[in-house]
């Protein structure tokens, strides 16, 4: 059927412009990374055929035999990528050349920072290899067509990175994709054949498709003959003594569209009751999506080698979302769906050994890579702290990966294990302390670790909006219950001298009838008032109940628009702080009143809490500042 051309010239999205300019001139030391690219996307359009063919044949065509063709042409200047893969129809064309409907691109644009290698990396992450042929080319044109004996014509998209595109309809006999780039002059390097066999070998050798070029006679001429130049096996299917690290990386670096070399990976066959192969990778750095939750997990599905389905969310859980990989099972049916895989045993047994393989991997990282460990940890160590909620089967294994700053060292570094923790406990302490702010700054300078500094008793700080959700779930590790120092009682009694308990109750005998006055002053804002075993060199604190909330993450709750119940905390004051003191002698009620208000409002302020009243609490300081 004849095909009537319509021609049309539309506009680069906003964004697709920025990263076009930034693309070209951020990776343009490392040109020949658009090949690797090229080939990657043309490898998964023939996956993804082949797993839409397992329901519908007829997208086949007729023609099984899968295969990428190199070309190059040195009169014309042009570099030549051909599939016979998916393809794409006119609808297609646009949504995925000229815009990115994706979310996230404006942060993404934002976290470029002209550093080469760094936007490397994120433009990688960002899944837009198809724009790095403008690194080599001042014109690219794509022609295409979607697979299928209904499919009536193809598409043909044309631009010169510029900030324009043309698309246009013709007839097409061909499925699947050609993208052909006519190179500038400064990339005339890989109109030679060597050249490009060596990029192809360094970087797609692992495709297990086979990428061709023609044979070529001693004089450079075609033969008319294709031949294959790839090993066109896939990588995880070898065995882990024939491959080199190079080649894992380079896989990684197909299978998770990145630029750097990964972190670490797993390679590993299970066989018995059930047979599968897994070969998973832990990044190097985190993607800058990593917390919408919303995104895909990045493992991808095969079945007998043939390509299921990507990002698969079932083979990994959440707080593991940074992993990528393949996994490829022998006992799956070929047609399994997504809705199959939420309910299937064999899914559930392969999601479970690579979780542990996983964490497997970090706990021998941790141990024997410190440093490589803490590099994990800043990347990741975020997302991790999610596991022991979503995750109580492996909740003590992955308590052991935890970091945390601490009071031993001082530093805002997370560097300190529960482990470590526990190693240097006195043997008449019997929790692990810990406690909750919204910074490092903050947690460090809380009233409530005052009596811990003077007796030596580490205590964990928790600055990661995350902790909050953390604590909640992890309760105790090997026998030792995790306790806030800001929450519930705290009896320290064990540790405290005899001398100390003295002094403690002739302060408290001095100034007990200060309690019911201040229980009377603020019996509307606060449960209860009561001496403190907590301070030492402030007036008061706030006490919270076990199972409340931080004052910070209620205020965060309340910005983000959430019902947050109202809780009264409890307030403790220094029974031998002069401030306390000096309060006991006012005999003036209303000063009083002001002095217990103001002291509560300080209380909270030093919590993270914010004051309903800010003008109040201005104005009683103002007033018993003139007053002194």
């Amino acid at each position: 059927m004849t095909v009537t051309s319509h021609k049309e010239t539309h506009s680069f999205q906003t964004e697709v412009s920025q990263l076009l300019h930034l693309m070209i001139h951020a990776l343009y030391s490392n040109k020949e990374i658009f090949l690797r690219e090229l080939i990657s996307n043309a490898a998964d359009a023939c996956d993804k055929l082949r797993f839409e063919a397992l329901s519908d044949d007829a997208l086949m065509e007729g023609q099984a035999e899968l295969a990428i063709d190199i070309q190059f042409d040195p009169e014309a200047k042009t570099l030549s990528i051909t599939d016979n893969g998916i393809g794409m129809n006119r609808e297609e064309v646009l949504a995925n050349i000229g815009t990115i409907a994706r979310s996230g691109t404006r942060e993404f644009l934002t976290k470029l920072t002209g550093d080469q290698k760094k936007d490397a990396h994120l433009i990688g992450q960002f899944g837009v290899g198809f724009y790095s042929g403008f690194i080599v080319a001042d014109k690219v044109t794509l022609t295409t067509r979607r697979a299928g004996m209904g499919a009536e014509h193809g598409v043909r998209w044309t631009s010169d990175g510029s900030g324009e595109f043309e698309i246009e309809t013709l007839e097409r006999s061909q499925r699947g994709t050609q993208v052909v780039l006519h190179l500038k002059k400064d990339a005339e390097e890989f109109l030679d054949e060597w050249r490009l066999r060596q990029i192809i070998t360094r970087y797609s050798d692992h495709i297990s498709l086979p990428i061709r070029m023609p044979k070529r006679d001693d004089k450079g001429e075609e033969m008319g003959e294709w031949e294959t130049v790839n090993r066109a096996s896939a990588l995880w299917t070898r065995s882990k003594s024939d491959i080199s690290d190079e080649e894992y990386h380079e896989f990684y670096k197909h299978v998770a569209h990145d630029f750097e070399n990964p972190l670490a990976w797993t390679h590993h066959r299970v066989e018995g009751r059930q047979e599968y192969t897994s070969l998973l990778y832990i990044p190097r750095r985190a993607p800058f999506d990593l917390w919408d939750r919303e995104r895909r997990q990045g493992i991808k599905l095969y079945v007998q080698r043939v390509f299921i389905m990507e990002e698969t969310e079932q083979l990994m859980p959440t707080y593991l979302r940074f992993v990528r990989g393949v996994i490829d099972s022998a006992d799956l049916p070929l047609n399994i769906s997504r809705e199959i895989l939420q309910s299937n045993r064999l899914i559930d047994g392969m999601r479970s050994g690579s979780v542990k393989k996983i964490l497997g991997l970090l706990a021998d990282m941790a141990k024997n890579q410190p440093e490589q460990y803490a590099e994990f940890w800043e990347a990741f160590g975020r997302v991790l702290k999610e596991g022991p909620a979503e995750d109580h089967a492996n909740q003590e294994q992955i308590a052991q990966l935890l970091r945390f700053a601490s009071t031993h060292s001082g530093e805002a570094k997370q560097d300190v294990s529960l482990e470590d923790y526990v190693a240097r406990m006195s043997k008449d302490q019997d929790c692990i302390y810990y406690i909750t702010a919204d910074s490092h700054a903050a947690a460090s300078n809380s009233p409530h670790l005052e009596v811990f500094r003077k007796r030596g008793i580490e205590v964990l700080l928790l600055s990661d909006r995350v902790d909050e959700w953390l604590v909640a779930h992890l309760t105790e590790f090997q026998g030792k219950k995790l306790k806030s120092v800001a929450k519930g009682d705290l009896d320290l009694g064990k540790l405290d001298s005899e001398d100390e308990k003295k002094a403690q109750q002739e302060a408290e005998e001095q100034a007990k009838d200060l309690l019911p006055r201040l229980k009377n002053a603020l019996e509307q804002q606060v449960e209860d008032v009561r001496f403190s075993h907590r301070l030492t060199d402030s007036p008061a604190c706030i006490v919270l109940s076990e199972h409340d909330m931080a004052l910070y993450m209620q205020q965060l709750l309340k910005q983000a628009g959430q019902d947050v119940p109202r809780t009264r905390p409890v307030l403790e004051v220094n029974p031998a702080h002069q401030l306390i003191q000096r309060m006991q002698a006012e005999s003036d009620e209303q000063r009083f009143q002001d002095w217990a208000s103001l002291l509560l409002d300080q209380a909270i302020l030093a919590e993270g809490g914010q004051l309903e009243d800010p003008a109040g609490f201005v104005r009683r300081m103002n007033t018993l500042m003139m007053a002194a």
